[in-house]
Formats: C-alpha cells, sequence, structure tokens
C-alpha cells in the first residue's frame, strides 16, 4: 500500500489574496513536498467585495463546495481577517461525510469556523499557519510546517502541550466575540491557548474578562498565553502588561494559568489540533497525539 497525493482545497473566509502569493506558495508546496501535495486554490480566494473575498454567499459557497468534496482531504484557510463570522449558519448543517473527515488549518478570524466545526464535532480543526504567512519573516518556515502537518499530520511542528494533551488555540479578540453565542465549543478538560496582535492593553483585559468570567470556561484545564504582539501605545499607561492581566483574571475566574504557548500572529506560530475525547493515547510514549492519517491504496 502507498499513500497517493495529498490534495489541499484553499479558501478566503474573510479577505482575498493576490494571485502571485498563491503560485509562490504552489512553487514552495513542489520545492518541499514534490509530488506528494497538490494545492487547489478555489477561484473566490482572488475576488473582491469591498473588504472581503466575494460576498458573503460566494465565501460560504466555495467553503462548502470544498470541505463536502471528497477530492480534498483538507480544506487549508488561506487568509484571516475579519469575514469567516459573516458566513451563512445554515452551512454547517449541509456538510456531509467527506467534511467530516477533512483537517481544516488557519487562526485568527478563521476561529470562528474552526470553533464551530469542533462543537459540531466535524472534522479535525486546528490552529495554525495560514497562506498570507508566507510573507511574514520567515515565512517560509511557516508554510513547511503547515505542509507538513496537512500532508502527514505527525506530531512535529506541533505546539509542544498540543502534543501531550487536548487543546484549543484562539485569538483573543476573535474568541471574546464568539463565547457568548450558543454554538461556541465546549472547553472541559481541555487547555485553551490564546493570542493577539495590534491590540491596546485595556482591551486585551476587556477581552479577558469576557473570556475568562464565562460559563463555559469553568471547567477548562487552564489557560496558556501564546504571543500578543504589536501592542500600541496608549496616552496612559494600562499598568498590568499582557501575563499579568491574563493571571488577574485566571484567579478571579478560578481557572489555572498554565503559563506560555508557542502561538501568536507571526511565522513562529505552532500548530494546535482541537483534541476531542480519544485522540491522545494514553500508552504512547509520552502521551503523544495519535492521529496519523492512514495512507490510501
Amino acid at each position: 500500500m502507498t499513500a497517493s497525493k495529498t490534495n489541499i482545497a484553499l479558501v478566503c473566509p474573510g479577505g482575498p489574496i493576490a494571485p502571485d502569493l498563491a503560485k509562490e506558495l504552489g512553487e514552495i508546496a513542489t520545492d518541499h513536498c514534490g509530488n506528494g501535495v497538490n494545492l487547489d486554490f478555489h477561484p473566490q480566494c482572488f475576488r473582491e467585495a469591498g473588504h472581503f473575498a466575494g460576498t458573503d454567499a460566494e465565501r460560504s459557497a466555495a467553503f462548502l463546495e470544498a470541505a463536502n468534496d471528497p477530492e480534498y482531504d483538507a480544506v487549508w484557510f488561506a487568509r484571516g481577517g475579519y469575514g469567516a463570522g459573516r458566513l451563512d449558519d445554515g452551512l454547517y448543517e449541509k456538510l456531509n461525510d467527506a467534511a467530516r473527515a477533512k483537517t481544516y488549518l488557519g487562526y485568527s478570524d478563521a476561529g470562528y469556523i474552526l470553533a464551530r466545526l469542533d462543537a459540531l464535532g466535524i472534522g479535525k480543526p486546528a490552529h495554525g499557519p495560514m497562506a498570507t504567512d508566507l510573507v511574514r519573516v520567515d515565512g517560509h518556515a511557516a508554510m513547511r510546517r503547515a505542509l507538513d502537518f496537512l500532508a502527514s499530520e505527525t506530531s512535529e511542528g506541533l505546539e509542544p502541550a498540543a502534543a501531550r494533551t487536548r487543546c484549543v488555540a484562539f485569538n483573543i479578540t476573535v474568541l471574546a466575540h464568539f463565547i457568548g453565542l450558543d454554538w461556541a465549543p465546549d472547553f472541559s478538560g481541555r487547555i485553551v491557548m490564546l493570542e493577539d496582535v495590534g491590540e491596546y492593553l485595556y482591551r486585551t483585559d476587556r477581552a479577558m474578562q469576557a473570556i475568562l468570567m464565562n460559563p463555559k470556561m469553568k471547567d477548562a484545564a487552564g489557560v496558556m498565553l501564546g504571543r500578543i504582539s504589536d501592542v500600541p501605545e496608549n496616552d496612559r499607561p494600562f499598568g498590568a502588561d499582557a501575563v499579568e492581566i491574563t493571571r488577574y483574571w485566571c484567579e478571579r475566574a478560578g481557572v489555572s494559568y498554565l503559563g506560555r504557548a508557542d502561538i501568536g500572529h507571526d511565522s513562529g506560530n505552532k500548530i494546535v489540533p482541537f483534541l476531542r475525547e480519544g485522540d491522545i493515547d494514553p500508552d504512547a510514549a509520552n502521551n503523544i497525539v495519535q492521529f496519523s492519517r492512514r495512507p490510501r491504496s
């Protein structure tokens, strides 16, 4: 039995990407994976409708088409940015068996989709690099990390804690906006990893209050803080840094603060699969995640 090519569909639930970026990423995939990976960029990725890569209906249809297509092993979100939360609510009940077998990779606003898939028990959502991270410093390393995960789903490239226990990961601002909604996932027994970029510290404090004081967090295994980058200077210093803010709200909520996580809006962003019961083999050495895809004949 030999492994066949891994087919990956790319869609943009938020803003568009440039054709040149798609071309460069395709070349990287060929150089790194040879003939083992095929990237298909949905035409929707290059459409423009104001801020978005096409209308809400077009972006919703593209995601549903890619997710339900049995020819694809994975859906890779090519770009974050605002927009994923505007997809059609009804599309999730239209996801088929092929969609339930796929891996889904992205972060930032793509967390809206990852969270809904997780809450419904659909597929294998994971927080990790997107195509637009290619333009960052050391972006090639992020692309290779993502390609290796999507092609083989090995534990290499994972955030260290995520390779040993059940975790989820989200952008702080994004999670604060959806945690109170009916479809937010269950965090019981899971480590919740959080990161953010470009937010004033008082906004991070406000968002952490919304997250940590929500009843859905009360049975979480704990919180780990990723990188909080590009923090703007306020006209009046807040008086606490991101770690102190996180510790403060964890203590008030009675949720354990478990230290730092190796995730963030940068090329060093490690991969965090959203593990469910049964995804950890307690008898495996070091309790490493056991979810590698079986080769297809």
